[in-house]
């Protein structure tokens, strides 16, 4: 390493070394109502179906797509 390359670095970073962080302020409370079991399933089954059904469509006919027309 040359003598001027920690200069260099340092001089590259020395103006994001003097940007303000800024932090995120999140207060939480308990819930106002609790989820019922019919809420918990409707959400699990929505998630299953938009995202775990497509996904299993599509590797159970992975080799139709390999092949190609």
């Amino acid at each position: 390493m040359s003598v001027l390359t920690p200069l260099l670095l340092r001089g590259l970073t020395g103006s994001a070394r003097r940007l303000p962080v800024l932090r995120a302020q999140v207060h939480s409370k308990p819930p106002r109502e609790k989820l019922g079991t019919m809420d918990v399933a409707i959400g699990l089954t929505s998630c299953f179906v938009c995202f775990l059904l497509p996904s299993g469509w599509v590797l159970s006919h992975l080799e139709t797509y390999k092949k190609g027309e």
